[in-house]
């Protein structure tokens, strides 16, 4: 059964977000994405880097089933694990143990704006007792910097999300790496995307 699911952004972004990811992925490991939504970033970056295991998750199993039809779909089956179930604010996460001990990386796409906050403080927790120093935590979407919207198009979006959940919302940039700091990261770049997004880049610096 085909329970591909279609979503419009990742076919805009796809390729700028596997442009940063080239200057960070190393040629080995696997690199766990939380939030996976419809698979389609991760297809295509499995495909993009085959020298590693991309393992994507998500929390719904709809997504799930995405997921694994858009790797068959791609034909993915013998390189690319199945998604795992994984809400980060269950803890502790249940991650293979083969996955834990390879793993070079995180990356999150579009998601702590449409998750209550909660998500983001245990998006850090989780990702800091999972990964070692020097290890990175990406996050893409868009992003209040100075508690400012950067454009008025997310000042719109943003309202959006507050009505279809007041818990919902573009997060303030600065709240979010005081979170990171306090989970042994440090914010060591931010990079200016398309439509008003940023790509920002956390290294661990210490258990």
């Amino acid at each position: 059964m085909d329970n591909r699911l279609f979503f419009s952004a990742t076919q805009r972004n796809r390729n700028y977000i596997g442009d940063v990811l080239s200057r960070i992925i190393k040629k080995n490991g696997s690199v766990l994405e939380i939030g996976s939504g419809s698979g389609e970033h991760g297809v295509v970056f499995q495909k993009r880097f085959p020298e590693i295991i991309w393992q994507t998750s998500d929390p719904e199993l709809v997504h799930r089933k995405s997921i694994s039809s858009w790797i068959d779909y791609e034909g993915l089956n013998k390189k690319m694990p199945q998604p795992i179930e994984l809400d980060v604010k269950k803890f502790p996460w249940k991650i293979p143990l083969e996955l834990a001990n390879s793993l070079q990386g995180i990356v999150s796409i579009n998601m702590i704006h449409i998750a209550q906050w909660k998500c983001t403080v245990d998006l850090f927790r989780g990702s800091g007792k999972l990964l070692n120093e020097g290890q990175f935590l990406i996050l893409y979407g868009p992003f209040k910097i100075g508690n400012k919207h950067t454009s008025q198009s997310n000042y719109f979006f943003d309202n959006s999300l507050k009505v279809k959940n007041d818990l919902w919302g573009i997060r303030n940039l600065e709240e979010v790496s005081d979170e990171a700091k306090k989970n042994g990261f440090f914010q060591e770049n931010i990079i200016n995307m398309p439509a008003n997004n940023y790509s920002i880049i956390y290294k661990k610096v210490f258990n």
